[in-house]
C-alpha cells in the first residue's frame, strides 16, 4: 500500500531506462521540482549514490526519504525544500 507522500506525489519509475540516462532523467526532474513539492523514485537497486551526488551539487536543498528498502525494488520520496528558493 502506498504511503500518504506517494500517494500525493509523482512516481517515477526510473527501472524501464538504461542505466546511462537514469541519472539524467532524475536531475532533470530535480532540477525542475518547485519547493515544497516532491516525488517518488522507485529504482532496482539503492540510490544512495544519487543521494551523494545530489547533497553535493544542491547542498541542504533537498529532502530524502526511503519508502521501500529493496532487496527488489526501493522507493526513495526526493523533495525540494521550502527553504531551497
Amino acid at each position: 500500500m502506498p504511503s500518504t507522500s506517494e500517494a500525493s506525489a509523482d512516481v517515477i519509475d526510473v527501472r524501464t531506462l538504461i542505466p546511462a540516462q537514469r541519472h539524467a532523467k532524475i536531475f532533470q526532474l530535480v532540477g525542475q521540482l518547485q519547493p515544497g513539492k516532491s516525488f517518488v523514485l522507485v529504482n532496482d537497486h539503492d540510490p544512495k549514490p544519487l543521494y551523494y551526488q545530489l547533497e553535493a551539487e544542491h547542498p541542504k536543498q533537498f529532502s530524502w526519504e526511503y519508502l521501500e528498502r529493496g532487496p527488489q525494488v526501493w522507493r526513495v520520496e526526493i523533495g525540494k525544500l521550502e527553504a531551497a528558493r
